[in-house]
């Protein structure tokens, strides 16, 4: 499948549009993560911690939505947006939405 922010991909005619899909995800920092960013706060650099937990649900999300257009029967999806919010009490948990064109090309 192939994949793009761009609402076309160069060298690939789009033969027909599916739809609008989407994949969602929302993942927790536990306590112990809480803490090393606290402590990354406090000197300063980069917290490794949430970093990975960025990583996993960006790519959850985006895994999600390549099944859902695939079932549809796309093999690309063009024009994709990724959203990072943070919801639940004081921002506890991370939701990641992902959005694009399902297409064949």
């Amino acid at each position: 499948m192939l994949l793009s922010t761009t609402p076309t991909i160069e060298g690939h005619p789009i033969h027909e549009y599916r739809g609008v899909v989407t994949g969602e995800t929302i993942i927790g920092a536990n306590v112990l993560k809480d803490f090393m960013a606290g402590l990354t706060d406090f000197f300063g650099g980069r917290s490794s911690s949430y970093e990975k937990v960025i990583i996993e649900a960006k790519d959850t999300a985006i895994q999600e939505m390549m099944q859902r257009a695939q079932q549809i029967g796309a093999n690309a999806i063009v024009g994709i947006d990724i959203d990072y919010e943070t919801i639940g009490a004081n921002g506890s948990m991370l939701m990641v939405a992902t959005s694009g064109t399902a297409v064949v090309i």
